[in-house]
């Protein structure tokens, strides 16, 4: 195996890394600058300096050798973009924040991979610039880390885009060209339209231009990073007349950052029968509105509220779409009184389950559960017919492949293996109950946000425990394979 993996290869991909994360920097170093924020521009250049230096210094070794990487490189390449980008963003926290390396290393993880759980209180007297980089390490891990680094550097280099996939490990997914660098570019494209237009609606409603930003980041990401800490309870409420229109701008924006974008670009291509066409949508708008109307119902029911209350519909279809986006924003605790037993044992579900394949949400998947759903009803058949009939899985009578199939199953079981090893971990190592731990490591993996305690709580754990949630993260947004291959080739990398 070592024959297989070419060091020189994997430094020349992190010099450039190092490069561009050092490029990014400048922008929160200019709005620092701009703002009088010394302390923070000061962080924000010693960091884009130094990994600016590495980065060259690394490139101008390396430069010579042509990427021609395997797949065991590629994934081994993707781990560790991963691991440096999250250091690197973590380095302005540590400096302009005062704050710890592990407690700036979660941040910048959680922002990375757009998990949104956060051990930063007091946001509302941070240096907004910081808070711009918080906001920004989300909507730069949406689309992935890596899809955007290949679109600004390398073009050339065909083996390269092996580590699109290995970052994007789903499964089967069409792409609109056949040139992975254009489908890139599309992708791309989208998504900053998307985000531009909830700018431009955002403003529309009155919101701030630097609230408009941010929250568009986080929101398009299905990030859910806010730069208050009542999240947009308080962003709606105490700042913005017109905060229900902004909350059904946001759930709006939510929702289709839960699609995946290539039905987006067969709407511009094709028109909007391509939604209507694919299975996974109408199963991802299904599944939307009756988790809705059961947590509306049951809220109406505790509330003792009319049943064509507006408030409560518009509370309960937010956090529905919030969670299952794995977005994560709240305008309500999801463990308050608002929200009833069933409410709060169908979030867990959700959170599980995330948006589509090709989105930026996080979760298992819609399509995955579907096939697992569709094994599910196979193996109850095949007691009633032949064994020699044949009965393939089928998603709208195409045919899934049974590697395809066993890949899903093998994704679902490392998926629960890792929430429950980090549940142990977290129930061992605190005093938080089993469903709470449960439920912050489901959120780890599932790159969510929400869980069943304080963000106090959570900022007071054990630094193993949040090393665990980084590595459940990690894994959740690398989804789950690619860390394992990593881990069973260590042996042989050593």
């Amino acid at each position: 195996m070592r024959k297989n993996v070419n060091f020189l290869e994997i430094i020349k991909i992190l010099s450039l890394m190092c490069i561009t994360m050092s490029s990014i920097l400048i922008i929160p170093l200019a709005y620092a600058l701009s703002f009088n924020e010394q302390s923070s521009a000061l962080a924000f250049a010693s960091t884009s300096a130094f990994f600016l230096s590495l980065g060259g210094l690394g490139y101008a070794l390396t430069r010579r050798f042509h990427v021609k990487l395997n797949m065991p490189s590629s994934m081994l390449a993707c781990l560790l973009s991963w691991l440096l980008s999250s250091c690197i963003g973590a380095i302005p926290f540590m400096l302009a924040l005062d704050k710890g390396f592990i407690d700036s290393l979660f941040e910048s993880v959680s922002g990375f991979t757009t998990t949104g759980i956060t051990v930063f209180t007091g946001l509302d007297q941070m240096p907004k610039s910081v808070l711009l980089w918080r906001n920004l390490t989300q909507w730069l891990g949406g689309l992935g880390i890596l899809t955007f680094f290949l679109l600004v550097t390398f073009k050339s280099e065909s083996d390269i885009w092996k580590l699109f996939g290995a970052e994007s490990h789903k499964a089967h997914v069409s792409r609109p060209v056949p040139n992975i660098h254009s489908t890139i570019r599309i992708l791309w494209g989208i998504y900053v339209f998307i985000t531009v237009l909830e700018i431009a609606f955002l403003r529309l409603f009155g919101v701030s231009l630097y609230d408009s930003v941010l929250h568009s980041f986080s929101t398009v990401s299905t990030g859910g990073f806010s730069p208050y800490d009542q999240s947009l309870l308080q962003f709606y409420k105490s700042k913005y007349p017109n905060y229900k229109l902004i909350e059904y701008c946001v759930t709006f924006f939510m929702f289709i950052s839960g699609v995946n974008f290539l039905l987006h670009y067969r709407l511009i291509v094709g028109g909007i029968r391509g939604y209507l066409k694919d299975m996974e949508f109408r199963s991802y708008f299904k599944i939307t509105l009756f988790f809705s109307a059961i947590v509306y119902a049951e809220s109406i029911f505790i509330g003792g509220f009319g049943y064509l209350d507006e408030n409560v519909f518009r509370k309960s279809l937010f956090q529905v779409v919030s969670i299952v986006t794995t977005t994560g924003f709240s305008t309500e605790y999801i463990g308050s009184d608002f929200f009833g037993s069933s409410a709060q044992l169908l979030f867990p579900a959700l959170m599980l389950i995330g948006g589509c394949i090709g989105s930026t949400a996080g979760g298992v998947k819609i399509l995955r559960i579907a096939i697992l759903g569709k094994l599910f009803s196979r193996e109850i058949l095949k007691t009633a017919v032949p064994k020699s009939v044949v009965i393939p899985v089928t998603l709208d009578n195409i045919r899934v492949g049974n590697e395809e199939v066993l890949k899903v199953c093998s994704i679902f079981f490392g998926w629960i293996l890792v929430i429950f090893t980090g549940a142990v971990i977290t129930g061992a190592l605190s005093d938080l109950g089993p469903f709470e731990s449960l439920s912050g490591m489901l959120s780890a993996v599932g790159n969510i946000g929400p869980f069943y305690f304080s963000v106090e709580q959570m900022a007071s754990l054990s630094p193993v425990i949040k090393l665990t949630y980084i590595a459940g993260m990690l894994c959740g947004r690398l989804e789950i394979l690619p860390v394992f291959i990593i881990l069973s080739m260590r042996s042989k990398l050593l």
